[in-house]
């Protein structure tokens, strides 16, 4: 647990949880597994709230408990699921890409509350987007439940850990702590639920103030009669997230390195083989072109003997995404998952080379990468750069550990003369350092948003006060000279400075975006590289 990833995880909690949370999942972040009354002394903070933060934590799979040698139940912090945090938005939009409005909003109400029972999410999402239908229309609760089987079918929801059966029979003995055990069967199977029913719009508080209990329950006997799923939870699947983020940048390098139609075959070896392939698999599944031919998409018509060329010169290519089957005599074909988060992550190293040094410093960087071991001198004639320029470039690069020297002595006594010194490159401890870097700019880029939004807090909270008077006075009826009349309470200057805020914070936004892509990139090649191959 590095110092940067430490305060990115406590900046992160405090955005999304508040001041508490944010306290006691740091703490155990910095500290490691404590027990409950150690953890309450240690932060200064009241039992019931500390008992209240972990509860949060547990629900969103941010912390995790278990029994100690002494039988004590104590509490640990996943600082990597932590920093997932920053990528909820992505996660929310790919849903949307893939599934619609109704995707979308499953998969955030799921992140939003962290585990849920299918009939809740169904009921949620079917009153949400009743909300947003025109007057006299309502979602289909059946139909919001089809997209929740099309979410789980391709696995990017899966089923919550359960208590194991041996603690819940009667007369077991009790224990500090239930056991959860992995669905490993059933993780992808859907209860039966009753899903009769429509999405209903929400009341306004005058409708609802003063309705009695017992006629709410009249009108919703949904809240108070048990589900036929009760007790059987779901969570969103960060992994098979992060598999479709790492597909989806496969088939983008293939595309731009070689054209759309190779970039299409590939997309379809990823999809036939995206619920088969394990999250660290090497490589996909092998796949025989027959099969790849018969699964290409029905509007693209390309000849069997086209694809097997196209399937060839994939194979050929030096970034080897696609290989041959080692196994079967070369007839199947698979995608190198490894070596193509390798290459992806290389590339990123060589764009950060060039953004901050330039392009004759990235020349140097590439040829190190491909060459693995040079002499300066080599590196002076390969790169064809002049000896002064590509030794300040060499030793800027070393200064900053983007390059690192290696010495062959010829003899014993290590004497300058008679010793080899050698530039090269190490891929992944520079993918490490450049992403403990990665996560120190995110965590000055959220900071720098709450500052530029708490010095403007007095506009902002004017402007939406005149927000609210005028959607009021909307409701009411009102003139549209009144509503001119409210509008000018903010003056001309004031407007430009909440534009410019408004600028603002959206570059923050997506800064913070365009750096979760490279963070993701350089994540899943240092993975990959502790993965068994």
């Amino acid at each position: 647990m590095t110092l940067e990833e430490s305060n990115l995880c406590s900046l992160l909690l405090r955005e999304h949880f508040g001041e508490v949370v944010d306290r006691v999942g740091t703490h155990l972040i910095r500290t490691g597994a404590q027990p409950l009354r150690m953890i309450a002394h240690d932060t200064g903070t009241l039992l019931d709230l500390v008992k209240k933060a972990l509860c949060v934590l547990i629900q969103h799979s941010l912390a995790w408990f278990r029994v100690s040698r002494r039988g004590q139940v104590e509490y640990e912090a996943d600082c990597t699921r932590v920093l997932r945090l920053q990528r909820y938005p992505r996660y929310i939009y790919t849903a949307k890409t893939l599934y619609g409005d109704t995707g979308e909003l499953a998969v955030e109400e799921l992140l939003q509350h962290g585990k849920m029972s299918m009939s809740r999410v169904v009921r949620r999402v079917a009153d949400r987007l009743t909300d947003s239908m025109e007057e006299g229309k309502s979602m289909e609760h059946s139909e919001v439940a089809n997209t929740f089987t099309k979410l789980v079918e391709t696995h990017f929801l899966q089923r919550c850990p359960l208590v194991s059966e041996a603690e819940k029979s009667e007369g077991a003995r009790p224990q500090p702590a239930p056991t959860l055990q992995e669905p490993t069967n059933d993780m992808y199977t859907l209860p039966e639920v009753n899903l009769a029913g429509r999405g209903k719009r929400r009341r306004s508080v005058d409708d609802t103030e003063g309705e009695s209990k017992s006629k709410r329950s009249r009108l919703d006997p949904q809240d108070t009669e048990p589900a036929l799923d009760d007790g059987i939870y779901w969570q969103v699947n960060l992994e098979r997230f992060h598999q479709h983020f790492r597909d989806q940048a496969i088939i983008a390098a293939v595309a731009s390195k070689l054209d759309q139609t190779s970039s299409e075959i590939v997309r379809t070896m990823l999809r036939m083989s995206e619920v088969t392939t394990t999250p660290g698999a090497a490589h996909t599944q092998p796949l025989s072109s027959n099969e790849i031919f018969r699964a290409l998409p029905a509007g693209y018509s390309i000849s069997k003997p086209v694809l097997d060329q196209y399937l060839s010169l994939l194979a050929d290519d030096p970034m080897e995404f696609v290989g041959k089957s080692g196994d079967s005599g070369g007839g199947m074909f698979v995608i190198n998952l490894h070596k193509a988060l390798a290459c992806l992550a290389k590339a990123a190293l060589e764009s950060v080379v060039q953004e901050r040094f330039g392009s004759r410093s990235a020349r140097i960087f590439r040829l190190l990468l491909r060459k693995r071991h040079l002499e300066q001198k080599q590196v002076e004639d390969f790169a064809m750069i002049p000896a002064k320029e590509a030794k300040d470039m060499l030793y800027t690069m070393l200064s900053e550990n983007l390059v690192s020297l290696q010495e062959i002595p010829k003899t014993p006594d290590h004497a300058p003369s008679r010793t080899f010194y050698l530039y090269t490159v190490n891929p992944l401890p520079t993918a490490r350092l450049l992403l403990q870097r990665c996560y120190k700019t995110v965590a000055n880029l959220i900071k720098r948003r709450h500052y530029e939004t708490k010095e403007n807090k007095r506009l902002l909270d004017k402007s939406q006060r005149i927000e609210a008077i005028i959607a009021s006075m909307q409701v009411t009826g009102a003139e549209e000279t009144q509503l001119a009349e409210i509008e000018e309470m903010i003056t001309a200057p004031e407007r430009q400075q909440l534009q410019k805020l408004k600028q603002d914070v959206n570059k923050l936004d997506s800064s913070e975006n365009q750096v979760d892509e490279t963070i993701f990139l350089l994540e899943s090649y240092i993975s990959s590289t502790l993965s068994p191959h």
